[in-house]
C-alpha cells in the first residue's frame, strides 16, 4: 500500500515537470518568432490586415469572415498623419466688445424749438383745432389735415397767424373743398380764379383750386396782397372779401371772432403776430 502511494506521488511530480517543460518550450518559440520579425533593432507592428494578406499566400490559410473584412476596410481607410505634419492650432483671437454709442438725431433742433414738427405734421394746437373741426363741421380728417398743414406752412412764410387762415376757411366755405359760389369762387378759401391767375402755376388745370393745399396757398397770397396794398389787416380782410366799401367791416369782425374761438380751442390766450396786435 505504501509503495502504491509513493508511486502515485512520483507520477504527479513527473507530470508537473513535463508541463513546465512544455510551457518553457512555447515561450521560447514565441521569443524566437518575435526576434525573427525584428528589423534593425526596431519592432514592426503586424497589422490586422497584414495577417489576412499573409494568410492568402498560404494555401491552407483560413478565409476571414465578413466581420473581419469590415474591420480591415475600416482600418485601411483611416489615415493618421505623422505628428510632424500636424498644423499647429493657433488660439482664437480675443474679441473685445467696445460699448456701442447710440446717437439720437434731432436733439439740437428740439432744444432750439421744442414745438417743431416735420413737414406736413400738425402742431399740437392745430391738432386740437382739427379735432374740433371734424366734430363741428362733419369733415373727414383725411380732407382737412392737408389744408391745416398748408395753413401753418403758408402763414409762417408770409407772417400770418395760422388760426387766422383757418378762420377764413370756416367763414368762406365751412371747410368744404368743393364749394363754389355764384361769383365763381372755388374751394376752401373761395378764390376766384380769373382774378388771381398770377398766383396759380400756368400749367395747372382749371380745377386746381379744388386741391386743398393749392387753394390755401393761393388764398393766403391773396390776403398778403391786400395787406401790401392797404397796410392793415382789417383792410386786407375787407379786400379779400371784396367789401372795401363796408364802413362797419362786418367781414373782418366775423373772421376775427371765429379766430378768437379757435385760439380758445387750441389752448392759447394771446395772439402771436405783431401784425394782429397792431390792428
Amino acid at each position: 500500500m505504501k509503495h502504491a502511494t509513493r508511486f502515485n506521488a512520483l507520477a504527479r511530480q513527473a507530470g508537473g515537470v513535463a508541463l513546465s517543460v512544455a510551457h518553457a518550450g512555447v515561450l521560447s518559440l514565441g521569443l524566437m518568432g518575435m526576434a525573427h520579425v525584428a528589423t534593425d533593432g526596431d519592432w514592426t507592428r503586424l497589422q490586422f490586415e497584414q495577417t489576412f494578406s499573409l494568410a492568402a499566400e498560404e494555401p491552407t490559410a483560413i478565409t476571414p469572415t465578413a466581420a473581419e473584412l469590415a474591420m480591415t476596410a475600416t482600418a485601411t481607410d483611416r489615415v493618421v498623419p505623422p505628428v510632424s505634419a500636424l498644423t499647429p492650432v493657433e488660439p482664437a483671437p480675443r474679441i473685445v466688445h467696445s460699448p456701442v454709442k447710440l446717437e439720437v438725431k434731432g436733439l439740437a433742433a428740439l432744444a432750439e424749438d421744442p414745438f417743431a414738427q416735420d413737414e406736413g405734421e400738425l402742431s399740437l394746437e392745430m391738432a386740437k383745432v382739427r379735432d374740433w373741426i371734424t366734430d363741428t363741421y362733419r369733415v373727414s380728417e383725411t380732407t382737412i389735415v392737408p389744408a391745416l398743414a398748408a395753413a401753418e406752412a403758408s402763414a409762417q412764410e408770409l407772417g400770418f397767424d395760422p388760426l387766422l387762415i383757418v378762420a377764413i376757411m370756416a367763414v368762406e366755405s365751412s371747410f368744404n373743398p368743393r364749394a363754389v359760389s355764384n361769383m365763381g369762387a372755388q374751394g376752401l378759401m373761395q378764390v376766384i380764379p380769373r382774378y388771381h391767375q398770377d398766383k396759380i402755376a400756368p400749367h395747372r388745370g382749371k380745377n386746381v383750386l379744388f386741391d386743398p393745399e393749392v387753394n390755401v396757398r393761393v388764398g393766403t397770397l391773396v390776403l398778403h396782397e391786400g395787406l401790401q396794398r392797404y397796410g392793415s389787416l382789417q383792410r386786407a380782410l375787407q379786400y379779400y372779401n371784396g367789401a372795401l366799401k363796408d364802413p362797419k367791416a362786418r367781414y373782418t369782425r366775423k373772421v376775427m371772432a371765429l379766430k378768437k374761438r379757435l385760439m380758445t380751442i387750441a389752448g392759447r390766450d394771446t395772439t402771436r403776430t405783431s401784425l394782429e396786435q397792431a390792428s
